[in-house]
């Protein structure tokens, strides 16, 4: 049994919308999509906290979670992640709690440091608590006290959220959290289909450092990877230029609604702006059946991760949930 085969698949959904669509639309869509991948064998579906982006509907990450789970009936709904510095810690232990308690045994809150969000939409959050995510640590533990069993006299108490038992993953694109999850022997989630470049180091450093706990005994490593899987090598790459167009839009700080695929690049960006959107797309597996095959097998044998969480921007919601299917098939291989 090959490694790919043995790796748990999840997906990763930002809720795109389309040039053209309407946020109705994307979170049918959505639903959708969490529906297709419960039926194909995935893991999870998380969701991801942005604000102020008019091309992503996901922002209120727990009140779409309920949704998801609801229309859902086995597959692990949860956040990829909830952006911690932007809540108090019991607020997202109530609201989780709350989840947890209405789909019990599937729900997951990962946790993210940045602030998903500008400046501005920052301070809009963040309101009085206008710091740099510098106290994420303390906001950690003080969110994981919360979810845990109340002791008497505890004078503050998460209801619900108390004793929920849900699982807390650490989510990072730097090493950062890798060496916060290691001390606290957490599940970690690198954020390479958006943040590539320190994934092998982040990894390396989260198992070297890792501390058994009470919720794992060994690391575990979850890795994104932006994927598009079509019946053919071309097709893929040009299904894959909706994605390339959506990095160059967040670049030049345009709109980020998910734009129809092209036939050429070329004559979008120039040879700077190339580099960089391919470097945001470091991981990136675009192809035919055996290339995604080849190309995951790869990304896991070089990882090691113990779980790929995938990210599929594709224009037609249709040939999103075909690259899905294709995915599911290869990984059975």
């Amino acid at each position: 049994m090959s490694s790919l085969s043995k790796t748990a698949i999840s997906m990763l959904d930002l809720v795109p919308v389309r040039t053209g669509g309407t946020v109705a639309e994307a979170l049918k869509q959505s639903t959708e999509l969490a529906q297709h991948v419960e039926r194909l064998g995935f893991t999870r579906f998380w969701l991801a906290e942005h604000h102020n982006m008019d091309g992503i509907a996901s922002s209120a990450t727990a009140l779409l979670i309920g949704h998801i789970a609801d229309k859902t009936s086995r597959i692990r709904v949860g956040s990829g992640g909830v952006m911690l510095p932007n809540h108090p810690p019991l607020v997202v232990a109530e609201n989780f709690g709350t989840l947890a308690a209405l789909y019990p045994g599937r729900i997951d809150l990962g946790l993210g440091r940045a602030p998903g969000a500008d400046q501005a939409t920052m301070r809009a959050l963040r309101r009085d608590r206008l710091g740099n995510g510098d106290d994420f640590p303390e906001q950690v533990a003080e969110l994981r006290a919360l979810l845990a069993p109340a002791q008497p006299g505890q004078r503050l108490v998460a209801t619900p959220g108390a004793g929920s038992d849900i699982p807390v993953w650490l989510l990072g694109s730097s090493l950062y959290s890798a060496q916060l999850a290691a001390h606290l022997g957490l599940p970690y989630a690198f954020a390479s289909h958006f943040a590539p470049r320190f994934l092998f180091d982040a990894i390396r450093i989260y198992r070297e450092m890792f501390r058994p706990s009470a919720v794992l005994d060994k690391p575990y490593v979850m890795v994104g990877a932006p994927v598009i899987a079509a019946p053919t090598d071309e097709e893929a790459k040009f299904l894959a230029t909706s994605s390339q167009q959506k990095i160059l839009a967040l670049m030049r700080g345009q709109s980020l609604k998910l734009q129809p695929p092209v036939n050429d690049m070329d004559e979008r960006w120039d040879p700077a702006e190339q580099h960089s959107v391919e470097a945001f797309l470091g991981v990136a597996v675009v192809g035919g059946p055996e290339r995604i095959q080849s190309g995951l097998s790869d990304l896991v044998e070089r990882t090691q991760a113990d779980e790929l969480m995938l990210v599929t921007d594709i224009y037609d919601p249709a040939l999103r949930l075909r690259s899905c299917d294709i995915v599911a098939s290869v990984c059975k291989d």
